[in-house]
C-alpha cells in the first residue's frame, strides 16, 4: 500500500498556495553586498516588489525604511464611535444603579 498522494491533489493545493500569496509585497534594500535584515542602513533606498505567483516584480522604489515600513503596513483605519456613545444621560433618581435613559427621552 502506498501513502503517496495522487498528482492532481498536489497540483491543486500548490496552486492554492500560489494563488493565495499573490500580491504580497517586499522591501529589498538597494545597497551592495548580500541583503542582510532590513534593520541595516535605514536611510538606504529600498524597491519595493510584488509577488505574481511565479516571481517578485519590482513595482517602485522608496527612499528609506521608515517609508517601506509606510507603504508594506499601513495603519489600520480609526473608527469614530457614535456621538451618543460617548457620555450616556442617565435616568432619574439618585446613586449608582440609575439606569441609562432611551435616546428620544434625551433629545428633549
Amino acid at each position: 500500500m502506498s501513502d503517496e498522494e495522487p498528482l492532481e491533489n498536489w497540483a491543486r493545493r500548490r496552486e492554492e498556495r500560489r494563488n493565495t500569496s499573490k500580491g504580497k509585497l517586499r522591501a529589498v534594500p538597494l545597497t551592495e553586498g548580500p541583503h542582510r535584515g532590513a534593520h541595516v542602513e535605514p536611510n538606504a533606498p529600498r524597491a519595493i516588489q510584488e509577488w505574481t505567483g511565479t516571481e517578485w516584480v519590482t513595482v517602485g522604489v522608496v527612499e528609506s525604511l521608515a517609508a517601506a515600513k509606510a507603504l508594506l503596513f499601513p495603519p489600520p483605519p480609526v473608527q469614530e464611535k457614535p456621538a451618543e456613545w460617548d457620555s450616556p444621560a442617565l435616568g432619574k433618581g439618585r446613586g449608582r444603579h440609575r439606569k441609562p435613559s432611551p435616546a428620544k427621552e434625551r433629545e428633549q
